[in-house]
């Protein structure tokens, strides 16, 4: 049953929210497993924050108590093999995160086989993961596990029906800071598993110059320069809502703008004004229906916060076997 290539995992994690992640190296520290955590590192997550949200959930669904059914049912020494299968087409997002789930609630090594990876498109009946470790374990886990790895994969099949209508066009679906609470690297991550890229993380590693910030400026142009003389050096993107707003911070030397609200007629005035100046982006009225309408405009990226906040899960299910 075991890969012969990937080592056992060790069990558990740091069980308090480790805080070992200061140095770039020290998150093979924590309790994931290296490997592991590498994989997890090579993806452009942060191993110490996964494991950290997958003992938050597993201390919300336990409750600093147990897991009264399974303990009442399941023999302590009994050993089963999980397999986390697909219930329907999509993509898949979250299966390291997921393993990392485990982790943190086996209290004995674990082998794991690996059928998929993140990205790839999966049908019904397809089994993406394998793990065999103890029975109660697996149980206890199961529900914070596959929480997180429907949620990502619904995010991820999203992402890539919009990556597929804008095929052949220049442009890239991307997301929004419209993110649930604590998993936004782990949302955005499922983004790009889809074939979308990222917008700004937070509000500090980009500016985004919107209405209200507009407002209390005394205008376009006047906002984004104050963020300019303030931040020289961080990237700006400033929304419009007319042809003439776009005029005004072009010329102020804006980096990228979005085009709030703009019909596709309007993106390609925009797109022929600025001549290649600055990026463009289009966000709001964007549908699958019309994006590619929008993409053949030229404009570079089209916002989609829905990505995020509105996607349904990707079902997938954890089916217990007897251990071979």
């Amino acid at each position: 049953m075991t890969t012969p290539d990937l080592p056992l995992v060790p069990s558990g994690g740091c069980g308090d929210g480790c805080g070992c992640g200061a140095g770039e190296e020290t998150y093979l520290e924590c309790g994931l497993d290296p490997a592991l955590a590498q994989l997890l590192a090579d993806a452009g997550l942060d191993p110490v924050e996964v494991e950290d949200i997958a003992n938050v959930a597993i201390q919300e669904d336990l409750a600093d108590g147990e897991d009264v059914t399974t303990v009442a049912t399941i023999p302590e020494d009994a050993v089963a093999t999980a397999d986390f299968t697909a219930r329907e087409a999509g993509v898949v997002a979250g299966l390291r995160i997921a393993e990392a789930v485990l982790s943190v609630v086996c209290t004995e090594e674990f082998e794991v086989e690996r059928h998929a990876e993140d990205g790839d498109r999966v049908e019904p009946g397809q089994v993406l993961l394998s793990v065999t470790t103890r029975t109660r374990d697996l149980l206890t886990a199961e529900r914070s596990a596959l929480n997180i790895l429907c949620r990502l994969s619904g995010i991820a099949t999203a992402t890539r029906a919009w990556a597929d209508a804008l095929e052949g066009t220049r442009a890239k679906v991307r997301d929004t800071r419209k993110t649930t609470p604590g998993l936004r690297s782990l949302e955005k991550y499922a983004v790009r598993c889809g074939g979308g890229v990222n917008h700004r993380m937070s509000l500090s590693d980009a500016a985004l110059v919107k209405d209200n910030h507009v407002i209390a400026a005394g205008g376009v142009a006047q906002a984004f320069q104050a963020v300019r003389e303030r931040f020289p050096d961080v990237p700006i993107e400033v929304e419009v809502d007319t042809l003439h707003q776009l005029r005004e911070v072009l010329d102020a030397g804006a980096d990228l703008i979005l085009l709030d609200n703009f019909t596709p007629g309007e993106c390609e005035e925009a797109v022929a004004l600025v001549k290649g100046r600055a990026a463009l982006e289009a966000s709001g009225r964007l549908t699958l229906d019309n994006a590619k309408a929008y993409a053949d405009t030229g404009v570079d990226y089209l916002a989609v916060g829905a990505l995020t906040h509105s996607s349904p899960i990707l079902d997938i299910g954890l089916d217990l076997r007897a251990a071979e």
